[in-house]
């Protein structure tokens, strides 16, 4: 008998979960037509698919910080794919080895935010996880702010941009990666913008002085 590899596993996860998420937490939008009484069936959900969902689900994320660059929705709409909205600006999460950058090992360079442009991390940062996503063990210095995220009922810690409060990912501590920092900056690929080594933080320092 041959078992799935762990890619396959980690993708149906991430669809199992993203789905009962929609459903038992659906986005904001227009209210759906009434349905008739006899119509309506009772939600039925065993108690271990919200954790997927809080795996690979979104963060429903509300802060009050105020960050330097400034924009409505419908600016940032207007700069980004709907993809990128989606994750930067609603806190999305991008499937699991989908992303540009999961197995992207330059040997210098910065990634920054793909929202604003700013430094987040260095290409001397990154490391090979395995989990699906850009993994980090360090940041720019004062690049990324954490927040406490205790959506879906367990509590994680929520990476965002410094520069314009863009949600990257999350991150862990204490798993074991041989790292100076113990730490794994999980991020979402979308989220990033990879400037090569003559071109990092040129667009950022713009940006944080508009």
């Amino acid at each position: 008998m041959r078992f799935p590899s762990f890619p396959t596993v980690i993708r149906t996860l991430y669809t199992l979960g993203n789905s009962t998420a929609r459903r038992l937490f659906p986005a904001a939008g227009p209210a759906p037509p009434p349905r008739l009484a006899s119509a309506t069936l009772p939600l039925r959900a065993g108690p271990s698919i919200p954790f997927l969902g809080a795996l690979f689900g979104s963060s429903a994320r509300k802060t009050d910080m105020e960050y330097p660059v400034k924009k409505s929705n419908e600016e940032w709409r207007a700069v980004l794919s709907p993809e990128q909205f989606r994750v930067l600006r609603t806190a999305g999460t991008e499937a699991p080895f989908s992303g540009e950058y999961d197995k992207h090992m330059p040997s210098g360079g910065t990634y920054n935010c793909a929202g604003c442009s700013a430094p987040l991390y260095t290409a001397s940062q990154k490391f090979k996880s395995g989990c699906g996503w850009p993994a980090f063990f360090d940041t720019v210095p004062g690049a990324v702010v954490r927040h406490e995220d205790s959506t879906f009922g367990m509590v994680r810690t929520e990476i965002v941009c410094a520069n314009c409060g863009g949600h990257l990912g999350h991150v862990f501590k204490g798993e074991g990666y041989p790292t100076p920092t113990d730490e794994r900056h999980c991020v979402n690929s979308v989220s990033l913008k990879f400037a090569p080594e003559d071109k990092k933080g040129e667009d950022g320092a713009k940006e944080s002085k508009a």
